[in-house]
This record gives C-alpha cells, structure tokens and sequence, in this order.
C-alpha cells in the first residue's frame, strides 16, 4: 500500500493530542475516492479517548489519528466509480463493514463485528488534510447542503435510525430524555417523521433552550419537573407514544417506562455504562415495545435527502468552529463540557485545497 507523511491531530495516549506528521495509506483503490477534508466535528467518542484512552474494550495503544463525523470535496476517484467524480462535496460514512459478512447482506452491517470505523483503536480518523474512502460509503452534498452540515449527516444518522426503529405514525406525540447532540437530533428526526409535538427533558437547562429553539420541540427541566407524571398530565394520562432514551442512565430507562403508554416504544439511543435496572413487570403490564441501536445502517443518503429539503436545520446546534491548527484547543474546551455547548467543529479548509 503505498503510505504518505500527513499532518493530522493524533492522540498519542490518554490525555496527550499533537498535531503532526504521521504515516498514512492514501492509496486509491479501484472502487475508492481520495477526499480533501473540509469540516470534522468533535463527537463524545472522541473526546472520551482523550479523556480515557478506552471506551469499553476499544484501546488506544498507540498513537491514533481522531475524528469521524466528516465532510469534503473528491480529488480522486478510482476506475471504478460513477456516482462521484473530482470536485464532489461529500460525506463520508465512517464504518465499513465486511462486505461479505451476513450482517452486510441482512442491511444490519452495522452490528457487523468486523466493522472497521473512524477513530476506532486501532483504526486511523479522519482529522487530517486528506483521506481514501470507499465510494461505496461516501455520499454526494446537494449544493444546498454546507460542510459544516455534512459533516453533521453522522451524529444525526443515528437519530434517523431511533426514528425508523420507533416506526412513528403521523400525530404520535414522543418524549426524547437527553438533550444533548444525539437527543436534539433525534427530537428533530422524530418531528420530520411525523411526530404531531415532541417533548425534551433534560437537568441541564442551558441545553434545553437550544433545543426550545425549535418549534415543535417541547422542553421540560428534569431538576424542577417530575417528567412521566407532567408527560401524564399533557397526554391526558395515556403517556407518549414513542420515548427515546438518548441520557444513558438507569434513572432515564425508568422513566422511560414510566412514561411511555400502552403498547407504546421506547428506543435505547443512550449507550449505558452502567448495568440497569427496571421494572419489568410495568413494561410487560403495558406490552411496550423495546427497540435498541447501535450507530445507524443505509440511512446516510435518506439522511442527506433529508438535511436537503430543509426539514432539518442544524446550525444552531453548531456552537464553535476551529481552525485546524487549534484542534488541541478545540478538544480541551470540549472536555470543558460547557453547558452551552453542543457541537464544536473544526475545518481544515487552510489544507482541502492544497494537493499533498
């Protein structure tokens, strides 16, 4: 393969980030685009390596380049591909899964366990000038989508795949506990699925007057508010049709059950840590549904399609945006957790426009 010295932000262990040259495959294969990056954002999973250099049995144990949630435009297409040529404005979905595997072919390649992602240890990420890419998994930008919403099309893919999971009929009303990038998002997919009003809880206020922003969007503050009964008020004791659990944490899974009606959905989004613990026998009093996810699968194009028609506006939830030379200072404010923030980004525009 042939290898290249490329800048790039790179974890080198826990708690230490450089910027600096690293050895990087930018073959072009037959079926590949070479991308010039333009905007990367800054997930939890990142800033979670920095923090912790593991998440769960992932491993940093060695240097590791980050970032996954990317947008850029084509420089080079392999023989093979049609659908992009030099010049595209892409994004580019960050697993990639065996192709052969049997997860791939029943459409659940992401639960594949060969699943090769971004910034996973010990795959590289994608916060460096330029990158290959399947074609297979990079999708074109409508010109009416920017960068800095492409490179939103990945966090806001799981919120598409919790609304498809949820099986949302027109008028249902829906509760999303979490407001943070995962849950705002999925509040707005839910909406754009036909959601008649969706109500948001979360103990952090200054996140829930992000989401307040949004018409359609309901918040509730879980410090001052009993969140199931003011559900069972609003609802005239029935409950919500669809509760999305975007926190993580055993107290929002039980008030999930708590607030969800008969026959109703609760869809895990929120990746626990912790082991939890409900009532079952409330869940299975009511017969509610139970659906969980992990990432999102073949939803990167209905996701794009969306962002385009305007249904969905992400900007507001883009709180600062950073040359790449300030990475390090993009990530150490990240790790702030300020309570006004909700997505930081960084461009690289300086370098997407200059051949390597």
């Amino acid at each position: 393969r042939s290898i290249t010295m490329a800048k790039a932000l790179v974890l080198e262990k826990k708690g230490v980030l450089s910027i600096r040259d690293i050895d990087l495959p930018l073959i072009v294969g037959d079926d590949d685009v070479r991308i010039a990056v333009h905007t990367v954002g800054i997930c939890g999973s990142d800033v979670h390596y920095y923090e912790h250099g593991a998440i769960g049995p992932f491993v940093v144990k060695e240097p590791m380049v980050l970032g996954h949630e990317a947008a850029g435009t084509v420089v080079e297409v392999g023989k093979n591909v049609k659908h992009l040529r030099v010049g595209s404005r892409v994004c580019m979905e960050p697993g990639i899964p065996n192709l052969h595997s049997k997860a791939y072919k029943l459409g659940i390649y992401n639960t594949d366990p060969d699943v090769r992602f971004w910034a996973t240890p010990p795959i590289h990420g994608c916060l460096t000038p330029q990158v290959v890419h399947p074609a297979h998994f990079t999708f074109a930008l409508p010109d009416t989508v920017s960068f800095a919403e492409g490179a939103m099309v990945e966090p806001l893919a799981v919120g598409m795949q919790a609304t498809a999971k949820a099986k949302i009929r027109p008028g249902d009303s829906a509760l999303v506990i979490g407001s943070g990038p995962i849950g705002i998002m999925t509040a707005l997919t839910a909406l754009a699925g036909g959601c008649a009003e969706v109500y948001i809880c979360d103990i952090v206020g200054e996140k829930l007057q992000v989401a307040a922003k949004y018409d359609g969007i309901v918040p509730i503050d879980a410090s001052k508010t009993d969140v199931a009964p003011y559900i069972m008020d609003k609802t005239k004791g029935w409950g919500a049709d669809v509760v999305f659990e975007c926190a993580g944490s055993n107290p929002a899974v039980n008030t999930a059950i708590d607030a969800v009606c008969p026959g109703g959905c609760v869809v895990f989004v929120g990746m626990c840590t912790e082991n939890i613990h409900f009532d079952m026998v409330a869940a299975q009093s009511k017969e509610i549904r139970m659906e969980t996810v992990f990432r999102y699968a073949n939803m990167y194009d209905r996701t794009v399609a969306l962002l385009a028609s305007g249904h969905i506006d992400l900007r507001p939830l883009i709180s600062e945006t950073y040359l790449f030379k300030d990475s390090i200072k993009a990530f150490d404010r990240a790790l702030e957790r300020r309570l006004t923030d909700i997505k930081l980004q960084i461009v690289l525009n300086d370098y997407a426009v200059k051949p390597i």
